[in-house]
């Protein structure tokens, strides 16, 4: 399957209170430990019922059995259409996507992404890494695009390519979007970050 990604909100701070050398046991505990159902990969939200586990919540993306192939796609994607989006949604999607999956938007087009600039301090292996004080910012981008997703599907249709297994069709890239926004604005309603984990 190549790499895969298991994708957390975690609460912080006490990640951050976490030793050094176990926060990354810990983390992966969290990933695969006691929190998802007998499929793996079943669409949604997991949450942990053991005491002392109320500091993150597990999200599986539907239709991607865990891999990261489906993101980068989707970065692909955005990649041939975003040109031909009316600017004011360009501009909110851009900064979504970048933030979390695409990460392609300085050198697309020489702008700042967008978010404070903060060094990884964690000894852990990720795709992603989001601390609190950026997940607003996120959410308030795809708050300004969600209205406006259905000018995405000319774009998609007309200008994306959509070769390879995944991310084929609007209604696939639409609903990996609408993921990502759940996962952003419910870290965002617990004041939580976002880590997704390489696997």
């Amino acid at each position: 399957m190549g790499v895969a990604i298991e994708l957390l909100i975690v609460d912080w701070p006490r990640v951050e209170a976490m030793a050094p050398g176990d926060r990354e046991e810990r983390l992966i505990d969290a990933a695969f430990g006691e929190v998802y159902s007998d499929d793996l990969f079943e669409h949604g939200w997991s949450w942990p019922t053991q005491p002392g586990h109320d500091w993150y919540g597990r999200y599986a993306f539907r239709n991607t059995c865990g891999s990261y192939k489906p993101h980068v796609r989707a970065g692909f994607r955005w990649d041939h259409m975003r040109e031909f989006v009316e600017p004011e949604v360009r501009r909110a999607v851009d900064r979504f996507n970048d933030a979390l999956f695409w990460g392609r938007l300085e050198d697309t087009t020489g702008e700042e992404p967008g978010l404070p600039e903060e060094p990884y301090r964690w000894d852990a292996d990720m795709l992603l890494w989001c601390p609190p004080h950026h997940v607003p910012l996120i959410a308030g981008w795809w708050r300004q695009a969600a209205p406006r997703l259905d000018v995405l599907r000319v774009p998609f249709i007309d200008h994306a390519d959509n070769s390879g297994n995944w991310i084929t069709t609007y209604e696939s890239f639409i609903d990996l979007l609408t993921d990502w926004a759940e996962v952003v604005l419910e870290a965002e309603r617990r004041g939580w970050g976002i880590v997704g984990l390489r696997c």
